[in-house]
């Protein structure tokens, strides 16, 4: 295992996590953070001189489409649910004075 993690640093993103690790819990999480940080390590051996650079998984393009309105004007049928109407506006009770 050539990442060592320190004592330090689990009790660093315990307080962090807002996590209280106990001994074991401690020695578990720094070997699975190096084990972590190795796999890491031999992802970065990989030659990626011939791949291509990507923003997402998948190839796609511009999906965004034209922003219509399709359900128009509703105020009316709005405001026949209020408790009360004035000048296109819900009036409604106070709630505080």
């Amino acid at each position: 295992m050539a990442n060592v993690i320190s004592d330090e640093t689990i009790e660093y993103v315990g307080i962090l996590a807002k996590l209280e690790l106990s001994g074991e819990e401690k020695e578990q999480a720094k070997a699975d953070m190096g084990r972590m940080l190795d796999y890491i390590d031999k992802l970065g051996e990989l030659d990626t001189s011939q791949a291509e650079p990507m923003s997402h998984v998948f190839g796609v393009r511009n999906v965004f489409r034209d922003d219509v309105v399709t359900n128009g004007d509703m105020c009316e049928d709005m405001l026949k649910n209020a408790p009360g109407e004035k000048n296109g506006m819900f009036i409604a009770p106070r709630t505080f004075e």
